[in-house]
C-alpha cells in the first residue's frame, strides 16, 4: 500500500480540526433560527460531519479514524490553553470587565467541556462507521443516502451524549429530549441542504486523487490509530 500522505487529505484534516475548535468558541452565543433557539456553533459544527463523510467516502475508515483523533487532540489542547489563559492573572490594564468577557467567550465549565469532547468522539466514530459499512453494502453506490443516514446517526449520538452528560439533572428530562431531537434534525437538515456541494466535492476529490476506497477486512476499533 502506498503510504504517501495526500495533500488534499491533510487539508481536509486541518479543516476538520478548525471546525471543531471554532465551533466550541462561537457556541457561547445563542441565535434564533425562526422560532428555534440554538447556539452559533450550529453554523459550523455540522461541517465537521460533512468533512467526516468526504474523508470516509474517499479514503476509507482508517484515514478518517486518524483525522478524528487528530481533531480531538487539537480540540483538547485548545480547551486546555483557553482554561490556562483564563486562570493566569491579568495585568493592571486588563480590567475585571475584560476578564469576565474573556472568560465568557473562551470558558466552559469542566462538565460541559468534557461532555463536548466525549460526544464528539462518539458521534464522529458512529458517523464514519455507518458511512463505511453502508458503502460496502451498496458497493459504493448511493453516496447521498449514505451521507444523510450516517450524519443522522452521528449527530443523533453526539447530541444524545452531549446533552445527557452536560445537562442531566440541571434541566428537565422533557426539555432534554426536545433539545436532543431538535439539534439532531437541524444538523441533519444542514447536511441535506449542502449535499449538492458535498457531492461535487466528493466527485472532484476522487477524480484528482484517483482513490475510492471501499473498506473490507478492517478493524473498526477506534483505538487502532496506527493501522493505516
Amino acid at each position: 500500500m502506498n503510504k504517501q500522505v495526500s495533500a488534499l487529505y491533510m487539508m481536509f484534516g486541518l479543516f476538520f480540526a478548525l471546525c471543531l475548535v471554532v465551533a466550541n468558541i462561537v457556541e457561547q452565543k445563542l441565535i434564533s433560527i425562526g422560532p428555534i433557539e440554538a447556539t452559533a456553533g450550529l453554523l459550523i459544527f455540522p461541517l465537521s460531519y460533512i468533512v467526516n463523510d468526504v474523508i470516509a467516502e474517499v479514503w476509507g475508515f482508517k484515514k478518517v479514524r486518524l483525522v478524528i483523533w487528530g481533531g480531538f487532540a487539537m480540540n483538547f489542547i485548545a480547551v486546555t490553553i483557553f482554561q490556562l489563559a483564563i486562570l493566569v492573572p491579568g495585568s493592571e490594564n486588563f480590567s475585571a470587565e475584560h476578564q469576565n468577557a474573556f472568560s465568557m467567550v473562551l470558558g466552559n465549565t469542566v462538565r460541559i467541556s468534557l461532555a463536548s469532547l466525549v460526544a464528539f468522539l462518539c458521534g464522529s466514530f458512529i458517523n464514519a462507521f455507518v458511512m463505511s459499512k453502508m458503502k460496502r453494502m451498496t458497493h459504493g453506490r448511493g453516496f447521498s443516502l449514505r451521507a444523510v443516514v450516517s450524519t443522522l446517526f452521528g449527530e443523533g449520538i453526539d447530541s444524545l451524549v452531549f446533552f445527557i452528560l452536560a445537562f442531566f439533572g440541571v434541566i428537565p428530562t422533557s426539555d432534554l429530549i426536545i433539545l436532543i431531537g431538535t439539534q439532531t434534525l437541524m444538523k441533519t437538515g444542514y447536511e441535506i441542504i449542502i449535499l449538492p456541494l458535498t457531492n461535487i466535492v466528493v466527485r472532484k476529490v476522487k477524480q484528482v486523487e484517483g482513490v475510492d476506497v471501499i473498506d473490507s477486512d478492517i478493524s473498526y476499533n477506534p483505538l487502532k490509530i496506527t493501522d493505516l
